[in-house]
């Protein structure tokens, strides 16, 4: 997979066996640097994982269409949405990928973490597994990305009657990871916007205080272009 700087991207299906495939075409309409300028300051990739169920997919319809459906059919693979906001004065293309949280697609959805800036993990606050798989997801970043930015998410918090963790305990896990936690519900739109302005903004940050920002280097390359390709975030 091969990512220009000036170009965004939606995924094509395409069916292999078993799996859902995407292979990663230009959208239609966007204007590359050689056809006009770009509409915005920095690209970033940013994957959503966790277990099957925990509203991964609800997280990313809610805050890139500001839309909800109770009967979400399980992501198959890996899902894709574009969006673009501003973070302090700084307008951020954002390629948000939806993995399939399935044991079946695990190989097939380590592939997605290369190039990736910040990992959303969720789980649910009515499901204790969800919560004790967090820790398998975080050394699954930690084996295939460098210098990731991370954030922990309790979705469906908006059902307390069901509730099994603690947002006490799940913040106190947090703080020993050094990470940032948001109880969220893609349902009622609680938290949504916050939660990805805080992921967005962590990897911002460490975009601005990396090297290749001191040198004058704008924007984040992610391949072909003829000067040298700074270091990515993944490998």
């Amino acid at each position: 997979m091969h990512v220009v700087e000036n170009e965004t991207f939606a995924p094509v299906a395409q069916v292999a066996g078993r799996f859902m495939v995407f292979e990663i075409l230009p959208l239609a309409g966007e204007m590359s640097a050689a056809h006009g300028p770009r509409d915005y300051d920095h690209l970033f990739k940013l994957l959503i994982i966790g277990d099957s169920g925990v509203g991964k997919s609800s997280l990313l319809l809610r805050f890139a269409d500001n839309t909800f459906s109770p009967n979400y059919i399980t992501t198959i693979g890996v899902d894709f949405k574009i969006r673009t906001i501003t973070i302090n004065g700084q307008r951020v293309k954002l390629q948000i990928w939806d993995t399939a949280g399935q044991e079946r697609f695990r190989t097939i959805t380590s592939t997605y973490y290369r190039g990736t800036h910040g990992v959303i993990v969720v789980y649910e606050v009515t499901s204790g597994d969800s919560f004790s798989n967090v820790k398998r997801w975080l050394h699954e970043i930690d084996a295939n990305c460098d210098n990731v930015q991370k954030i922990l998410v309790g979705n469906k918090a908006d059902d307390p009657e069901r509730r099994v963790v603690l947002e006490a305990d799940a913040r106190r896990f947090a703080d020993t990871m050094h990470i940032p936690f948001f109880e969220t519900s893609a349902k009622e739109n609680v938290n949504v916007e916050e939660m990805f302005n805080c992921i967005t903004g962590l990897v911002l940050d460490a975009k601005l205080r990396s090297p290749q920002a001191a040198a004058g280097d704008k924007g984040v390359r992610l391949g072909g272009s003829p000067r040298r390709q700074e270091k990515k975030k993944c490998c």
